[in-house]
């Protein structure tokens, strides 16, 4: 029902706490009376269409992840299935930056390079990168002069692409995650970030 896109960090400093991942979860106590009620919930934050589209793969939702070096989410977002992976790096990476920093301003973690897949590639996005300070591990696409990008592609680097793909096939385990049964995209999101606080309790008791 479902397909998924993402980017992996393969450097960055020592992984924080889970703190903030998406979409939040939390709801006022209004709008619980309100669906007690039931009436119509329109709570600000849930999208119009629900985070819910149509793309090749069919009618469902795309799940945005970043990971660190090690596969642990970092920080994810929801959009309609046929929303291109490009469009949500910058709101993914934007979400992560406010998620990895403490009450001081203090960064937890910073990717010093970042992979994603042929979707990912764009002149904007090897730009943007690297004003973040970070080196982008894109593969040239086949249409294009490999000479003319600002950065070399790290062939060596990329293979470690896999890690995003083995977290989102752990993902897929969850049942609730695999097959979208919640209307809202807050709700949906809530069983995303529920397993990914599962994932940390068992490396915390390891």
């Amino acid at each position: 029902m479902r397909c998924c896109s993402a980017s992996a960090v393969l450097r960055s400093l020592p992984t924080p706490p889970l703190t903030r991942c998406g979409a939040l979860t939390e709801r006022p106590f209004a709008l619980l009376d309100a669906a007690r009620a039931g009436e119509k919930n329109d709570d600000p934050r849930e999208p119009e269409d629900h985070a819910l589209g149509r793309s090749r793969g069919g009618f469902g939702t795309k799940i945005h992840i970043l990971c660190d070096a090690e596969g642990n989410p970092l920080h994810f977002h929801l959009s309609p299935g046929q929303t291109h992976d490009s469009k949500m790096l910058d709101t993914v990476l934007e979400g992560a930056d406010q998620a990895l920093h403490d009450d001081d301003g203090v960064a937890l973690a910073w990717p010093l390079k970042l992979a994603g897949d042929k979707g990912y590639r764009a002149d904007w996005i090897d730009q943007y990168l690297l004003d973040l300070g970070m080196t982008p591990v894109i593969p040239s696409k086949d249409n294009e002069n490999r000479d003319e990008r600002p950065v070399v592609f790290d062939k060596d680097a990329y293979r470690r692409r896999s890690i995003v793909e083995c977290l989102i096939g752990w993902l897929k385990e969850s049942r609730r995650v695999a097959t979208r049964f919640e209307k809202t995209a807050i709700n949906f999101a809530g069983m995303v970030k529920l397993a990914f606080i599962h994932r940390y309790f068992r490396i915390c008791a390891l």
